[in-house]
Parts: structure tokens; C-alpha cells; sequence
């Protein structure tokens, strides 16, 4: 179910009322309650993954605990090594298997040698990628002593299953969800007020940003070959847009149900298109996913202790993981290369700035800072051509018919839309000091704060578009 849905609509109040109302004597009856909700969330796409998220739960803890109580350092790396396999084993089949079939008949064809394998098409469950990682850093920290294991086999099923964030995040790190999990919630109506904005405010996105940018940017893709060259470079900035509101949306819906039951997530997003660089955009961008790849690869790597060879090679290997981590096909691949080598990029040039000493000026580094977000944002978003498109071949072809004379035509675009996702970001900007984009505190009125939510949420139910699934459900 979605969160957009009605289905979720009538599924969360039940859960709050009981969740609340009838068990909030016992927060260990919380758990079960809120277990057996996230399983049946869970299980309202595909029922039959249950046995799977059940599987990789229970394999996880034992092994956890397994770890914890074994003193010898080789048998307890074996027994990391050997789970976090059976983590990337589970992911790799349901994720890649038809990846690395398609690939390997394909290499056979190059060479004019018939091959037939005979095909199955492996469905992909649901959130695999996210509970997969939460896993992986939940066994590592365990490995490392810088958690204690769980006992409770429930509380850690629910600390993996939690439905809110189950689907699509945020990655929450074992030692800042479980002691919540294991310790009674108390209902605090401050805390709930900003649940529901932020509620409010993912629906926004979703419904309103994302969900019309969908309309225009599914009609520009499928028929890229028939738009001029500035229609489709706009498509890729109206893209990068649905997605940001898509998965922003998603994030903060979560963390807002999350908040009415109690349970505080971690940030997922801090307005990433304000970033002035390629660092700055991966420390606000999908947070939780970027501080798991560097605290479980990058670092294990090396990181930068080992000389700048070494340090390219770590940063290759990280952003080819976040490329290769949204889907199994090569335009992930690239797209992770863009990301590596625009960082590699802005890493010497930072070496080079410190070694000259050179130091801008106030104004000056105020109109570096406007050019430098502009084209973060832009190159950003001219990569996600590959994201979005389905092989090379049709990415290439898209960056052709782009970059011709037509780019400099007008564009196939409604420009009142293109206006509200200008103010969208303007609002941004604005709030970027607050945690959130409905963080208006600071109105002293509360009657004019409470007007602003109405019309906002006016505005996402008149102006919503047509319905359409979260992209990171595929991931």
C-alpha cells in the first residue's frame, strides 16, 4: 500500500488507535502489535516475501549473537564474512540474477556463438536493498563491539521490519532505533504536531512535485526522438525534480508516522539541490544511504590514509556500489562512474586550492556560491539521463538530440509549472537553516501557521497529479 493511498489512510489511523489506545500499558505489546502491522504492510504487496524478510531476519540475529560471544578474531571475522555473504547472496540473486544472465548470453552474441539459457524472470521484493544494508551494518557494528546484540528476537524483527521506513528507508543504524524499540514511548504532543507536518509536507512532494513532473517527464521520455533539444533539457531538470520530491516525500512521510508513534528516524534529506559541489550534495542526499557507504566501505577501504591512488580507487569503488545499488543494468554503472569522477574532480581541486593558498573574497565566494549550486544542479541532473533511461544506447541517443540547435528553441513546456517548482526551490533556500521545509516556528501567529497548512494541503489535494508508485520501490 502506498503512503499516498487510501488504503494507507484507513491502515495508519487503526494502527495509531491501538497502538496508542489499547496497548500503550506495555510497550513490549507495542512491539508484537507493531510487528504484526509491519508484516502486514509488509505482505499487502507480495505475502510470499515474508518468508524471505522472516529468513534474512532470523539468519542476521543468530549470527549477531554468534559473533558476540566468540573471543577468537579469525572465527569471528569468519563468521562476518560469512553473513554478510549470505546478505549479498539473498540481494545479488533477487536483484542481479537477470542482470548477469542477460549479460553473459549477450557477451556470447558479440562473438556470433548461439547460447540459449533458459529464462526466469526473478521478482524483485520489496525494500530488499534497505534491509539488506541495515543488516549488513547491524553485524558489522556488532563485529566491531560497537554494539551489543539483540536478545530479543522480536525487537530486532521489528527494528528490521518497522513499516514506516521498511520500504525505502531511511537505513537506521541498530544503536539509534533499537533503544527506542526497548524502551516505553510516551505520546508528546509537540513531537506529534511535527510528525504531522512533515506528513504534510512529504505528501506535498510526492502528490504535487513529483507526480506532475511524472506526467511530463514519462510523455518527454517515451517520445524523446519527437521534442527539440530544450524540452528534453528540461526534461532531465523536471526529472530531477519527481525524483527528489518522490524520495524526499517518501523519507519525510515516514519520519512523520514514525514521530506520531513515538519512534525517532534519522534525516533522510537537507535540501540537496542548495549544494555547491558533489561532497556537499551526497552529505545532504539520501543521508542515511551515503553515511552507510562510507562508514561499512569506504573507511574498511582506506579511505584517504593511503595515498591519493589508493583514494581513487576507494572513491571509484563506492560510487560504482551507489550506482550498481539502484538496479542491475550498465546505465547504473555509468552513472555511478559520473558520480566517482565528478568527486575525484572536486577532491584535487581542493588539494589544488590549499597548496596555492588561495583564499576568495566575500563577494567573491557569494557569486561562486550562486554559479557553483546552479552547476552542481545542473551536472547532477544531466547525469541522471542514464538513470532514468533504460540502456546506453537510448542515453546516448537522448544526449545527441539534446545538444543540438533545437536547445536553444522554447521549450514544450507549461512555464506555470516550471514557476511553481522555482518557488518550491525559492522556499528552500529560505528555510534551509530549519529542519524542514514546514519548520515555520518563527510565524509567532498560530492561526497564521495553521492557515499556511490548510492551504497547503488544499493545494496537494487540488493540483495532485495522477497517482503514480515511488520510484525507490524498485531499489
Amino acid at each position: 500500500m502506498l503512503f499516498n493511498s487510501i488504503d494507507f489512510a484507513i491502515f495508519f489511523p487503526i494502527v495509531f488507535i491501538c497502538y496508542w489506545f489499547v496497548f500503550s500499558k506495555n510497550y513490549k505489546l507495542q512491539n508484537a502489535f507493531l510487528l504484526v502491522a509491519s508484516y502486514f504492510f509488509y505482505a499487502c504487496w507480495d505475502w510470499k516475501f515474508l518468508f524471505l524478510l522472516f529468513f534474512v531476519t532470523s539468519v542476521n540475529y543468530y549470527f549477531a549473537n554468534a559473533i558476540s560471544v566468540i573471543e577468537q578474531a579469525k572465527k569471528r571475522k569468519s563468521l562476518l564474512v560469512i553473513i554478510v555473504c549470505i546478505n549479498l547472496i539473498v540481494l545479488g540473486y533477487f536483484k542481479y540474477f537477470n542482470f548477469f544472465i542477460e549479460s553473459f548470453t549477450g557477451s556470447y552474441t558479440l562473438f556470433n556463438i548461439p547460447l540459449i539459457i533458459p529464462f526466469i524472470q526473478v521478482l524483485l521484493p520489496l525494500g530488499i536493498s534497505f534491509y539488506t544494508f541495515q543488516n549488513i551494518a547491524y553485524v558489522t557494528d556488532v563485529y566491531r563491539k560497537h554494539s551489543e546484540p539483540s536478545k530479543d528476537f522480536l525487537s530486532f524483527s521489528l527494528f528490521i521490519a518497522f513499516f514506516p521506513q521498511l520500504i525505502s528507508g531511511p537505513i537506521e543504524r541498530f544503536n539509534h532505533l533499537m533503544p527506542q524499540i526497548t524502551t516505553k514511548r510516551y505520546f508528546n504532543y509537540a513531537i506529534a504536531v511535527n510528525a504531522t507536518r512533515m506528513i504534510l509536507l512529504g505528501l506535498f512532494e510526492k502528490m504535487v512535485i513529483a507526480d506532475n513532473c511524472a506526467l511530463l517527464v514519462n510523455d518527454i521520455y517515451s517520445n524523446f526522438e519527437t521534442h527539440s533539444g530544450s524540452t528534453l533539457f528540461f526534461g532531465t531538470i523536471l526529472y530531477s525534480f519527481q525524483i527528489y520530491g518522490d524520495f524526499s516525500g517518501y523519507s519525510h512521510i515516514a519520519i512523520g508516522c514514525a514521530g506520531l508513534l513515538g519512534f525517532t528516524l534519522k534525516a533522510n534529506f537537507n535540501y540537496p539541490y542548495l549544494a555547491k559541489n558533489i561532497a556537499d550534495f551526497w552529505r545532504r542526499w539520501h543521508m542515511s544511504f551515503s553515511s552507510w557507504l562510507r562508514d561499512y566501505v569506504y573507511f574498511p577501504l582506506g579511505g584517504s590514509k593511503k595515498g591519493d591512488i589508493i583514494q581513487i580507487r576507494n572513491l571509484i569503488i563506492v560510487f560504482v556500489i551507489s550506482g550498481v545499488w539502484h538496479g542491475a543494468t550498465w546505465t547504473f554503472v555509468i552513472y555511478g562512474f559520473i558520480h566517482a569522477f565528478l568527486y575525484i574532480i572536486y577532491v584535487y581541486y581542493k588539494k589544488w586550492m590549499h597548496y596555492n593558498n588561495i583564499v576568495l573574497s566575500a563577494t567573491a565566494n557569494s557569486v561562486t556560491d550562486l554559479l557553483a549550486v546552479f552547476s552542481t544542479f545542473t551536472v547532477l541532473a544531466l547525469a541522471r539521463v542514464f538513470f532514468k533511461s533504460h540502456t546506453v544506447s537510448e542515453a546516448m541517443l537522448y544526449f545527441k538530440l539534446m545538444f543540438n540547435r533545437s536547445l536553444f528553441t522554447k521549450p514544450d513546456i507549461s512555464r506555470g509549472f516550471l514557476l511553481l517548482l522555482f518557488l518550491f526551490l525559492f522556499a528552500e533556500y529560505f528555510q534551509r537553516n530549519k529542519k524542514h521545509l514546514l519548520d515555520i516556528d518563527f510565524i509567532p501567529s498560530r492561526t497564521v501557521r495553521y492557515t499556511l497548512y490548510l492551504i497547503i494541503l488544499f493545494v496537494t489535494l487540488y493540483f495532485a497529479g495522477q497517482s503514480e508508485s515511488f520510484i525507490y520501490f524498485q531499489f
